[in-house]
């Protein structure tokens, strides 16, 4: 990766054309197509949503043959420049990471009618022509989430917290509170949410995605006030709820983390004996689906929309912690996720896409 300078902004990162592939090997051959991408100010090793959207360029470039070229923010004014600096690099189609990037978006495509743009984890209210929003119904898998955190907690208590408090984040949170509640109503108990109430939508927020130092203490908090597995809704911040049930683990303390955005079991390793699960939004696989189609001269502004049924979210294996969630459980898990899928059950946020 070799970086560019560009004023006020964050170094933009250009890396070359891979191989052509070998020919046989199902795979396109090499064009000159240029697929761009800007990450959020949580950078692409956030391993979280940056991270699994970039790795999903990445694999496109090797699948497809395009050329990538990126630009990581390291603050939210670079990203008009990190933008304008895509556009000056001759992208055909650019991926813009996360809600905050939705103005900077909108006014690049504006200026730039002949490109494509995608916005991963943001919809307009009013489609623009040149834009694809990559939106994900994340309420339906926190919603499992939630049902296998009530499920398994000794204490009767689970925690979540956000990051910043726009509806990418809460849509976590209320799927997850909503699956507590139906573990509580299918069995009779009353095991509580701390750190988030759906009805009055309030809770616990750091105010940003980047200070891990306060993850770690709204985490200590929650841990204070009885609860025995979180779930971080704060991409790099969550790495500051690891360190905290770090801690409190090697304190005696039976405590589990669930990640969001990518399979924290393979995205941040160094918390893997804590990792209970994940709600995963399989971006790698929607980016490429959307890649592929500009390149084929299919590109559409009608938004995606990843569900439980088109697998675009899911609910991440266990792993190392499949014999702390019982059989019973896992069995009800799937019966939950079959109703889902079929429409049976409705999970509602007031941050869910529109379909």
């Amino acid at each position: 990766m070799a970086g560019v300078a560009t004023a006020g902004a964050a170094a933009l990162l250009l890396s070359g054309c891979g191989a052509a592939p070998d020919a046989g090997s199902g795979t396109a051959t090499k064009s000159d197509f240029v697929g761009c991408i800007v990450s959020d100010a949580g950078g692409f090793d956030d391993q979280s949503f940056n991270q699994s959207s970039y790795d999903g360029l990445k694999k496109t470039e090797k699948d497809l043959g395009i050329t990538v070229k990126s630009a990581e923010s390291k603050s939210n004014s670079d990203y008009e420049a990190n933008l304008n600096g895509m556009m000056s690099a001759g992208c055909n189609l650019t991926f813009t990471v996360g809600f905050l990037l939705g103005d900077a978006t909108k006014a690049a495509a504006a200026a730039n009618t002949d490109k494509h743009f995608a916005i991963i984890d943001f919809a307009y209210d009013a489609p623009l022509a040149n834009v694809k929003a990559v939106v994900y119904d994340t309420a339906q898998a926190a919603y499992l989430a939630g049902y296998a955190a009530a499920a398994t907690s000794k204490t009767g208590k689970v925690g979540t917290f956000g990051g910043i408090k726009i509806p990418t984040v809460t849509i976590f949170m209320d799927g997850f509170y909503d699956g507590v509640q139906a573990y509580n109503k299918a069995k009779g108990k009353s095991v509580q949410v701390v750190g988030w109430d759906k009805a009055t939508q309030d809770g616990s927020f750091t105010g940003d995605f980047d200070k891990q130092d306060t993850g770690k203490q709204v985490t200590l908090n929650l841990l204070d006030q009885g609860a025995d597995i979180v779930m971080p809704v704060a991409g790099p911040v969550g790495k500051g709820a690891g360190a905290a049930l770090r801690e409190a683990k090697a304190a005696g303390k039976d405590v589990k983390l669930i990640w969001v955005d990518s399979d924290g079991y393979l995205t941040a390793p160094e918390y893997k004996d804590l990792m209970l699960t994940s709600v995963v939004k399989q971006m790698g696989e929607a980016v490429e689906a959307v890649v592929k189609d500009d390149t084929e001269g299919k590109f559409s502004n009608a938004a995606y929309v990843g569900t439980l049924a088109n697998d675009g979210v899911a609910l991440a294996p266990f792993h190392d912690l499949d014999s702390a969630v019982s059989a019973e459980t896992k069995s009800e898990l799937d019966a939950l996720k079959a109703d889902i899928v079929s429409g049976k059950l409705v999970v509602q946020s007031q941050a869910s896409p529109k379909k």
